[in-house]
C-alpha cells in the first residue's frame, strides 16, 4: 500500500518562493541578551527568568503556529490535515508539520513544529531557518517577544491580592495579545525599562510634563497642566529618553495599563494616553494630529450614539487632548471607566483580556450571558452604523457584586468606523471626523467588529473553540428575538460565514502593504467548509 505525501506537487515551483536557507552562523539571541542584561541588573530574578523561558517559546510558538495555519502566506502553497496534526507544504518542497491548529485557543499546546523533520521549539528560530521575505526583521521581533514574555512571568508575586479596580486587574495581564506572535516585543526597551514600566511589573511610573507655546489644544486641559500660556503635554519618561530629547518637568506619578503608553494618574482622576514612538506588538504608539483635532467629535458622537443601546455600553468620554502638532509630543485625558460603576454598591469593572484571570468563564452559563450582553451591543451599534473595535483591551464588562455582567464600557476610539449611509437610516448626521475611519463598505464594518469582537474578545475570553462554539450557539441563534434587534444582514454573516481576523503575522511579513490585512477563520456556527487551505 503506497503512502500519498500530501505535499507532493508536480506542478513548478511559484515565483517567489523561499530556498532553503543555510544554517545562521552561531550567535546570541534574544534571550541570552536579555538574561546577561538580567544578571547585572536584576540578578535575583536571572533564575526564574531561566525557568519561564520554556513556558515563554511554547506561547510563542503556539500564536505563530495559529497564524501559520490559517493565514493567507503566500509561501505555503497547501495545507493538508494529517492523522497527528497538521502539515504545511511550502512552495520550496519542504514540509513543515505540527499539531492541529485551534484558532481559537489561548493556553499554549505547541511546544515544537518539524521542518522537514527538523525540530523547532522557537518560533524565532523557525522562521529563520524558514527563510521567508522579510523574515530576519520578524524573527528578531519574535526572539525580543520571547525573551520579554519570560521576563514578564518571571516578575509576578507568588500571590497578590484579588484587585478591586479596573487598572489593578489590568496589571494582571501578563501575557499580552493572546493571538500575536509578538505578544510582548518591546523594541528599544532595555531590561531596566521594561521593570519600570511594563504594567505587569506593577510599577509606578513618574510622567514628565513638556511644555509647548503654541499647542494644539482640543477640549478641557486642566490648571495643572498649563503654565500661563503654555500647554504642558504629559510626557513617558521612555519618550523623554530616547525620542524628544528635550527636558521635561517632573509630573504626576501614574500606573501603566494594558497598553503601557495609557496610565492611570495614582491619585484618581482622568486616564493619560501618552505618545511612545516604538513598535509595541504591531503598531508604532504614538499620537497622530488629526486623532488631537478630531478627539472631542469623536467621543461626542460615540457617547451620543451609545445612548441608544438602553444603558448597555457607556464611553469613557474624552476630556482633553493636546499636542506640539507632532505625533511624537502629544497626550489624551479620558475618564476613567470606573466613572460607570456604582463601586460603592459594590459593582466591579474588568478588562475583558482580563476576565480568564477572574475564572468566571469556566461556568458555560457566566460565558453565554458574557457573549449575549457583548453581542446585543456590538450588533446594535453596527446597525446605528458605529464598527467597534472592541478587542480585549478597549472593552471592559461591569460586573455586578455577584459576577454577572450587566453593561459594557468602551475607550480608545481611535480605531472605530462609521457609516454615514447606516447612520442616515437612523436619523443621524455623520460626524466631522477623520476620513479614514469613515466608510460604507460592508465588508469592512463587519470585519471591525466581527474580527475584534468576536474572533478576539469573545474566543480570548472562551479559551477555545468548543467553548467559544457552544457561547455562540447558546445566544446567536435567537439573538434577534431575545434581544430586540432586527435580523439584519450583519446576524445572517455571523452565524453563516467564517469570521474574519487579521492576519497578523502576514502584516509583519508585508512592510510594503500599508494597512490592515485580514484572513478568515472556521465559525463554529457554520456550516460552510472549514477556510483551512492555501
Amino acid at each position: 500500500m503506497s503512502v500519498v505525501d500530501p505535499c507532493h506537487d508536480a506542478s513548478p515551483r511559484p515565483r517567489g518562493a523561499p530556498t532553503v536557507p543555510p544554517i545562521p552562523p552561531a550567535e546570541v539571541s534574544a534571550e541570552a541578551a536579555l538574561a546577561a542584561e538580567l544578571d547585572d541588573v536584576r540578578p535575583d530574578l536571572s533564575a526564574s527568568y531561566a525557568a519561564a523561558l520554556p513556558g515563554a517559546r511554547a506561547s510563542v510558538l503556539t500564536r505563530l503556529w495559529r497564524a501559520l495555519a490559517h493565514e493567507p502566506l503566500p509561501w505555503i502553497t497547501r495545507r493538508e490535515r494529517t492523522a497527528d496534526g497538521l502539515t504545511l507544504c511550502l512552495g520550496d518542497g519542504r514540509r513543515l508539520h505540527g499539531p492541529a491548529a485551534d484558532p481559537y485557543a489561548t493556553a499554549a499546546y505547541v511546544t515544537e513544529v518539524r521542518l522537514d523533520g527538523r525540530p523547532h521549539d522557537s518560533a524565532a528560530a523557525l522562521v529563520t531557518a524558514l527563510g521567508v521575505p522579510h523574515g530576519d526583521a520578524f524573527a528578531a521581533e519574535l526572539g525580543h517577544s520571547t525573551a520579554s514574555l519570560a521576563l514578564s512571568r518571571a516578575g509576578q508575586p507568588h500571590e497578590a491580592p484579588v484587585p478591586v479596580t479596573s487598572w489593578a486587574w489590568e496589571q494582571r495581564v501578563v501575557d499580552g495579545h493572546p493571538y500575536h506572535p509578538n505578544c510582548r516585543s518591546r523594541p528599544g526597551f532595555s531590561v531596566v525599562e521594561q521593570l519600570a514600566y511594563g504594567p505587569e511589573h506593577r510599577p509606578l511610573v513618574r510622567l514628565g510634563l513638556a511644555p509647548v507655546g503654541d499647542a494644539l489644544v482640543r477640549g478641557e486641559w486642566p490648571a495643572w497642566l498649563r503654565d500661563g500660556e503654555r500647554a504642558l503635554i504629559p510626557v513617558h519618561p521612555w519618550q523623554t529618553a530616547h525620542v524628544l530629547g528635550v527636558a521635561a518637568e517632573d509630573g504626576p506619578v501614574a500606573r501603566p495599563l494594558m497598553s503601557l503608553r495609557t496610565l492611570a494618574l495614582s491619585d484618581g482622576g482622568p486616564h493619560v494616553k501618552t505618545a511612545v514612538s516604538t513598535r509595541l506588538t504591531s503598531s508604532v504608539r504614538d499620537i497622530s494630529v488629526s486623532s488631537i483635532e478630531t478627539a472631542l467629535a469623536v467621543s461626542g458622537f460615540l457617547e451620543s450614539t451609545a445612548v441608544r443601546t438602553d444603558g448597555l455600553l457607556h464611553v469613557t468620554r474624552t476630556l482633553g487632548a493636546a499636542g506640539a502638532h507632532s505625533p511624537d509630543l502629544a497626550a489624551v485625558l479620558r475618564e476613567p471607566p470606573e466613572t460607570y460603576a456604582d463601586t460603592a454598591a459594590g459593582e466591579r469593572v474588568v478588562p475583558v483580556a482580563a476576565l480568564p484571570l477572574t475564572g468566571l468563564p469556566s461556568s458555560p452559563a457566566w460565558l453565554a450571558g458574557f457573549t449575549r450582553l457583548a453581542l446585543t451591543v456590538g450588533l446594535r451599534m453596527l446597525d446605528l452604523g458605529v464598527a467597534l473595535e472592541a478587542h480585549g483591551q478597549n472593552l471592559l464588562v461591569v460586573l455586578s457584586p455577584t459576577g454577572e455582567p450587566v453593561r459594557l464600557v468602551y475607550r480608545d476610539l481611535a480605531d472605530i468606523r462609521v457609516s454615514p449611509a447606516r447612520l442616515a437610516r437612523h436619523g443621524v448626521k455623520a460626524p466631522e471626523v477623520a476620513d479614514r475611519i469613515v466608510t460604507d463598505d460592508e465588508t469592512t464594518l463587519r470585519r471591525k467588529l466581527f474580527g475584534s469582537l468576536v474572533a478576539g474578545a469573545l474566543a480570548s475570553t472562551a479559551g477555545s473553540a468548543p467553548a467559544l462554539g457552544a457561547a455562540l450557539e447558546a445566544v446567536v441563534r435567537d439573538l434577534p428575538d431575545t434581544a430586540d434587534l432586527p435580523d439584519t444582514a450583519d446576524l445572517a454573516v455571523l452565524r453563516e460565514e467564517p469570521l474574519p481576523t487579521k492576519a497578523l503575522t502576514l502584516m509583519r511579513l508585508s512592510p510594503e502593504r500599508p494597512g490592515d490585512l485580514w484572513t478568515r477563520l472556521p465559525n463554529p456556527l457554520s456550516t460552510q467548509p472549514d477556510p483551512l487551505g492555501p
